[in-house]
């Protein structure tokens, strides 16, 4: 049986192209099965259709009312027998029905070493600018359970990364966005094949 990952993704979906790649390989254990994002001009959903890929836009564009979004997400899960829920870089709070039935099954992909500057708005760019105002030496990925509160959840696994005297946000960024993608991908890999020997 095919271990089915589903990934929500707001903007570029460089993570998602990330475990499409990382899918491609035979011993990876897993599949991405489903893609959705609340932006219906997403990276995410080109590279979803480019690969072949089950692409949905769901947003308060497609279904005003939360909980009916909410059921349609779960529906959609379902029906593609989605064992594993990633959001990456997505800009969305699961609704209840969703984080309900994928309590210890979804998981998230933050740019920085939490609980350090994770929570509401800490995202992308101001991710980094806090990391540099902080004057941490050290930043990274992790990745962790998704919970109903912005990166509140246990978290899975992390990486670091080095912070330098002369970065700027943008240089940090791209120093930890490959990180970000070796990490997500091995993570669900090892994830997958727990499900399997489970």
């Amino acid at each position: 049986m095919a271990f089915n990952v589903a990934v929500l993704a707001s903007h570029f979906g460089t993570n998602l192209q990330a475990l499409i790649t990382a899918a491609r390989e035979s011993s990876s254990g897993f599949g991405v099965a489903l893609v959705i994002s609340n932006n219906s001009g997403s990276g995410a959903l080109a590279h979803a259709r480019d690969a072949g890929i089950a692409a949905l836009h769901m947003s308060g564009q497609t279904h005003p009312d939360t909980d009916a979004l909410d059921q349609h997400m779960l529906t959609a899960l379902r029906r593609h027998d989605i064992e594993l829920l990633v959001t990456a870089g997505y800009m969305k709070k699961l609704g209840p029905a969703v984080l309900s039935a994928y309590k210890g099954r979804a998981i998230n992909i933050h740019p920085s070493l939490l609980p350090r500057h994770g929570g509401p708005g800490m995202y992308g760019r101001f991710v980094h600018e806090a990391v540099l105002a902080s004057g941490d030496t050290v930043s990274g990925a992790t990745v962790h359970e998704v919970t109903a509160d912005y990166d509140e959840g246990p978290i899975i696994a992390q990486r670091q990364v080095p912070v330098l005297p002369e970065d700027n946000p943008e240089d940090l960024a791209a120093r930890v966005l490959p990180v970000e993608h070796a990490l997500l991908a091995a993570t669900v890999r090892v994830l997958a094949r727990a499900s399997v020997s489970g």
